[in-house]
């Protein structure tokens, strides 16, 4: 008969290097995305309120650094609308737009893998617990 009032296991959190990696490229997205709006190739002189894009990637970073699954589950579905604005702005009118594009797409897909593959190492993870405690006697 099971358990009725089993052990509370502890819980699992995305594993190293992932959390890292993930934090390190959402602020370098951060930093990246508000020089290019407010000093490096603003829409407006003296900066845009485009550089605001990034305030949604400044709530996931503390989770993350933390491993947080729930965060990097979010992060997951959020990260993709950088991605797509930079491909949308790699048309951009100015060389220097282009180049800050491409280097925004890089960095927001690095990022994506991170998050994604932090995710998916966490998942094994905990269904690998799982397996292992329901063959344990």
């Amino acid at each position: 008969m099971a358990d009725p009032h089993p052990m509370p296991q502890a819980p699992i959190s995305v594993p190293r290097p992932w959390p890292n990696l993930a934090a390190g490229f959402t602020v370098a997205l951060i930093v990246m995305g508000l020089a290019w709006e407010l000093v490096i190739d603003p829409i407006r002189p003296g900066g845009s309120w485009l550089a605001l894009k990034v305030v949604p990637l400044l709530f996931g970073i503390k989770g993350m650094v933390n491993g947080r699954l729930y965060t990097f589950k979010w992060m997951s579905l959020l990260i993709w609308v950088y991605v797509g604005e930079a491909l949308v702005r790699i048309v951009g009118m100015t060389p220097m737009e282009r180049t800050l594009a491409w280097i925004s797409l890089v960095l927001s897909v690095g990022a994506a893998l991170a998050i994604l593959l932090g995710a998916r190492a966490c998942i094994r993870q905990q269904r690998d617990r799982a397996s292992a405690a329901d063959t344990a006697p």
